[in-house]
């Protein structure tokens, strides 16, 4: 794929994990964003923006401050940019019974503590950034 070209791979959960931290950390993004376990792989292509991680299987967690179910599914990706993550692939959040993908998530800039979810669909949720910061 063209824009993994030139990217940095971190193989295995714990330095995938770091990398995974680092990239949020980096576009200031909540450090929660990606509850990730059994990470296989993370890479991240610095021309591009184009992240991507790689897990052994899906993951759903709530996000208890606000009630929030999400699952990731076992490859996930996207283009990330300054407190931004645009063409977001393989992340969904319940919406009463429906399972809506994720394909955008930006950060307000200048900050006013929100953070916004769009979907395809063209809904778009708002919380507070530190319900996602990390450990929740």
């Amino acid at each position: 794929m063209a824009e993994k070209e030139g990217g940095i791979v971190k193989k295995g959960h714990e330095e995938g994990m770091k990398m995974a931290a680092s990239i949020l950390a980096e576009f200031e993004l909540p450090l929660g964003l990606l509850p990730l376990a059994e990470v296989v792989e993370v890479g991240f292509a610095r021309s591009t923006g184009y992240m991507w991680i790689v897990q052994k299987k899906k993951v759903e967690h709530t996000f208890k401050m606000v009630s929030k179910l999400v699952s990731y599914d076992s490859d996930i990706t996207g283009y990330v940019e300054k407190k931004r993550i645009k063409k977001l692939k393989g992340v969904k959040a319940k919406e009463l019974m429906l399972w809506p993908p994720v394909s955008e998530i930006i950060v307000d800039d200048p900050p006013t503590g929100k953070i916004h979810f769009k979907s395809l669909a063209g809904i778009t949720k708002t919380f507070p950034v530190e319900a996602f910061a990390a450990g929740q």
